[in-house]
Protein backbone atom coordinates (compact mmCIF):
# COMPACT_ATOMS: atom_id res chain seq x y z
CA UNK A 1 0.00 0.00 0.00
CA UNK A 2 2.98 2.29 0.29
CA UNK A 3 4.94 4.45 -2.02
CA UNK A 4 7.72 2.30 -3.60
CA UNK A 5 10.16 5.41 -3.26
CA UNK A 6 9.01 6.62 0.52
CA UNK A 7 6.65 4.36 2.29
CA UNK A 8 3.96 6.70 2.46
CA UNK A 9 0.62 5.26 3.68
CA UNK A 10 -2.70 5.30 1.69
CA UNK A 11 -5.31 7.16 3.06
CA UNK A 12 -7.15 3.48 3.78
CA UNK A 13 -3.63 2.33 5.65
CA UNK A 14 -2.86 5.43 7.84
CA UNK A 15 -6.80 5.74 9.24
CA UNK A 16 -6.48 2.27 9.67
CA UNK A 17 -3.44 2.50 11.73
CA UNK A 18 -4.80 5.45 13.76
CA UNK A 19 -7.70 2.67 14.72
CA UNK A 20 -4.87 0.18 15.53
CA UNK A 21 -3.30 2.69 17.66
CA UNK A 22 -6.51 3.30 19.79
CA UNK A 23 -7.01 -0.49 20.11
CA UNK A 24 -3.91 0.00 22.27
CA UNK A 25 -5.94 1.57 24.79
CA UNK A 26 -8.77 -1.31 25.60
CA UNK A 27 -9.37 -2.12 28.77
CA UNK A 28 -10.67 -5.86 26.92
CA UNK A 29 -9.35 -8.88 27.94
CA UNK A 30 -10.77 -11.18 25.38
CA UNK A 31 -10.37 -8.59 22.14
CA UNK A 32 -8.97 -5.22 21.38
CA UNK A 33 -11.12 -2.93 19.21
CA UNK A 34 -10.03 0.15 18.04
CA UNK A 35 -12.76 2.33 15.89
CA UNK A 36 -12.08 5.74 13.86
CA UNK A 37 -14.73 7.81 11.97
CA UNK A 38 -13.60 9.83 8.80
CA UNK A 39 -15.55 12.37 6.70
CA UNK A 40 -13.64 13.72 3.63
CA UNK A 41 -9.62 12.64 4.91
CA UNK A 42 -10.16 14.23 8.33
CA UNK A 43 -10.60 11.84 11.51
CA UNK A 44 -13.40 12.92 13.45
CA UNK A 45 -13.59 10.82 16.49
CA UNK A 46 -11.53 7.91 18.03
CA UNK A 47 -12.83 4.94 20.54
CA UNK A 48 -11.88 1.83 21.64
CA UNK A 49 -13.67 -0.66 24.06
CA UNK A 50 -13.55 -0.29 27.27
CA UNK A 51 -15.73 0.19 30.78
CA UNK A 52 -17.73 3.85 31.18
CA UNK A 53 -15.74 6.40 32.13
CA UNK A 54 -15.34 6.12 36.20
CA UNK A 55 -15.73 2.68 36.72
CA UNK A 56 -13.60 -0.24 37.01
CA UNK A 57 -12.02 -2.09 34.07
CA UNK A 58 -12.38 -5.79 33.06
CA UNK A 59 -7.91 -5.74 33.34
CA UNK A 60 -8.62 -4.83 37.05
CA UNK A 61 -11.42 -6.73 38.15
CA UNK A 62 -11.78 -9.82 35.51
CA UNK A 63 -13.78 -10.01 32.70
CA UNK A 64 -17.54 -11.20 33.51
CA UNK A 65 -17.99 -13.21 30.06
CA UNK A 66 -15.03 -15.51 30.98
CA UNK A 67 -16.39 -16.07 33.74
CA UNK A 68 -19.90 -16.67 32.70
CA UNK A 69 -18.30 -18.77 29.48
CA UNK A 70 -19.88 -16.79 27.12
CA UNK A 71 -18.67 -16.92 23.54
CA UNK A 72 -17.78 -14.33 21.18
CA UNK A 73 -20.76 -13.05 19.27
CA UNK A 74 -22.99 -13.34 21.85
CA UNK A 75 -25.33 -11.91 24.95
CA UNK A 76 -23.47 -8.56 24.21
CA UNK A 77 -25.15 -7.01 26.86
CA UNK A 78 -23.19 -9.19 29.77
CA UNK A 79 -20.32 -7.39 29.08
CA UNK A 80 -18.79 -4.15 31.65
CA UNK A 81 -17.52 -2.76 28.42
CA UNK A 82 -18.63 -0.28 25.61
CA UNK A 83 -17.95 -1.53 22.34
CA UNK A 84 -15.39 0.72 20.33
CA UNK A 85 -18.01 1.79 17.45
CA UNK A 86 -20.34 3.21 20.25
CA UNK A 87 -17.19 4.58 22.18
CA UNK A 88 -16.48 6.24 18.74
CA UNK A 89 -20.22 7.67 17.89
CA UNK A 90 -20.42 9.14 21.65
CA UNK A 91 -16.95 10.59 21.17
CA UNK A 92 -18.39 12.13 17.84
CA UNK A 93 -21.55 13.40 19.66
CA UNK A 94 -20.27 14.48 23.16
CA UNK A 95 -17.75 16.96 20.71
CA UNK A 96 -20.90 18.07 18.67
CA UNK A 97 -19.71 16.43 15.72
CA UNK A 98 -21.85 15.07 13.27
CA UNK A 99 -20.39 11.94 11.64
CA UNK A 100 -23.45 11.19 9.06
CA UNK A 101 -21.82 11.00 5.62
CA UNK A 102 -18.60 9.46 7.35
CA UNK A 103 -16.46 6.34 7.40
CA UNK A 104 -15.86 3.64 9.72
CA UNK A 105 -12.25 2.20 10.08
CA UNK A 106 -12.17 -0.69 12.72
CA UNK A 107 -10.04 -3.38 13.81
CA UNK A 108 -12.65 -5.63 13.72
CA UNK A 109 -16.35 -5.94 12.26
CA UNK A 110 -19.00 -4.58 13.81
CA UNK A 111 -21.67 -6.13 16.09
CA UNK A 112 -25.04 -5.99 15.38
CA UNK A 113 -26.00 -3.68 17.89
CA UNK A 114 -22.78 -1.67 16.68
CA UNK A 115 -23.97 -1.80 13.41
CA UNK A 116 -27.60 -0.46 14.10
CA UNK A 117 -25.57 2.35 16.07
CA UNK A 118 -23.60 3.17 12.76
CA UNK A 119 -26.91 3.10 10.10
CA UNK A 120 -28.75 5.27 12.30
CA UNK A 121 -25.83 7.81 12.76
CA UNK A 122 -25.14 7.74 8.74
CA UNK A 123 -22.04 5.91 7.98
CA UNK A 124 -21.55 5.21 4.73
CA UNK A 125 -18.85 3.05 4.31
CA UNK A 126 -16.83 0.58 6.84
CA UNK A 127 -13.27 -0.79 6.71
CA UNK A 128 -12.02 -3.70 8.95
CA UNK A 129 -8.94 -5.11 9.33
CA UNK A 130 -10.56 -8.32 10.95
CA UNK A 131 -13.53 -10.60 11.14
CA UNK A 132 -16.22 -11.08 13.52
CA UNK A 133 -18.53 -13.90 14.13
CA UNK A 134 -21.86 -12.13 13.39
CA UNK A 135 -24.10 -13.02 10.51
CA UNK A 136 -26.97 -10.47 11.68
CA UNK A 137 -24.70 -7.86 11.57
CA UNK A 138 -23.43 -8.78 8.10
CA UNK A 139 -27.12 -8.95 7.13
CA UNK A 140 -28.17 -5.22 8.11
CA UNK A 141 -25.67 -3.68 6.75
CA UNK A 142 -25.60 -4.92 3.60
CA UNK A 143 -29.37 -4.32 3.57
CA UNK A 144 -28.56 -1.04 4.48
CA UNK A 145 -26.40 -0.76 1.56
CA UNK A 146 -23.42 -0.05 3.43
CA UNK A 147 -20.32 -1.29 2.34
CA UNK A 148 -17.62 -2.86 4.00
CA UNK A 149 -14.55 -3.77 3.06
CA UNK A 150 -11.43 -5.51 4.47
CA UNK A 151 -8.06 -3.97 4.38
CA UNK A 152 -4.82 -6.00 5.04
CA UNK A 153 -2.21 -3.68 6.76
CA UNK A 154 1.40 -4.37 6.57
CA UNK A 155 3.76 -4.13 9.41
CA UNK A 156 5.27 -0.27 9.05
CA UNK A 157 8.17 0.16 7.49
CA UNK A 158 10.82 2.98 8.16
CA UNK A 159 11.22 5.63 5.19
CA UNK A 160 14.57 5.97 3.27
CA UNK A 161 15.41 9.37 4.56
CA UNK A 162 17.97 11.56 2.65
CA UNK A 163 20.98 12.35 5.29
CA UNK A 164 22.10 14.93 3.38
CA UNK A 165 18.84 16.95 3.55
Amino acid sequence: MASENNFRPSWHEYFMRIAMLASTRSTCLRRQVGAVIVKNKRVLATGYNGAPAGLRHCLDIGCLREKMNIPSGERHELCRAIHAEQNVIIQAATSGVSIEGGTLYSTTFPCVLCAKMLINAGIKKIYIADGYPDDLSREILNEAGIDVHRLEISEPREPVRNPEK
